[in-house]
């Protein structure tokens, strides 16, 4: 399954202990990660900003992150009622690049009345126990 963690799962997983590190290594072991651009430039500044990183360990993060699939900024947005442009670039970009899910902790999105059909929007606890249950079946 591609799986495309938004900017605040990211930050979290290489900020803090906790699920979004865990969803992310889960991400790594058993699905397909990918990304973009938009989340890239989002994360290091918040990585800098909140998290206090070093730009050396952010320079580690992003050549990480650009090892798997990094989908540029998509051209047009979906027609989406989101309020924040950069959710709408978050969006288009997980659908432009193939994802079946997106992982993440935006209420707005998470709260999305009209989701795109394409794309399984969920937060960093539902896609653990999606994961799980995916996990199961396969036994």
């Amino acid at each position: 399954m591609k799986v495309f963690p938004d900017t605040n799962v990211l930050a979290s997983a290489f900020g803090t202990r906790g699920l979004c590190a865990d969803v992310l290594r889960l991400i790594l072991a058993e699905h397909e990660l990918v990304t973009a651009e938009v989340v890239i430039e989002e994360l290091r500044a918040v990585l800098k900003k909140k998290f206090e990183v070093s730009a050396a360990t952010i320079g580690q993060i992003d050549g990480f992150l650009r090892g798997y699939h990094v989908e540029p900024k998509p051209g047009e947005l979906p027609g989406l009622k989101l309020a924040d442009r950069n959710d709408l670039l978050v969006v288009g970009s997980a659908l432009k690049a193939g994802a079946d899910v997106l992982v993440t902790g935006d209420q707005e999105i998470l709260e999305l009345e009209e989701k795109p059909k394409a794309l399984r929007i969920v937060n960093p606890r539902e896609f653990w126990n999606l994961a799980a249950v995916q996990g199961k079946k396969k036994k």
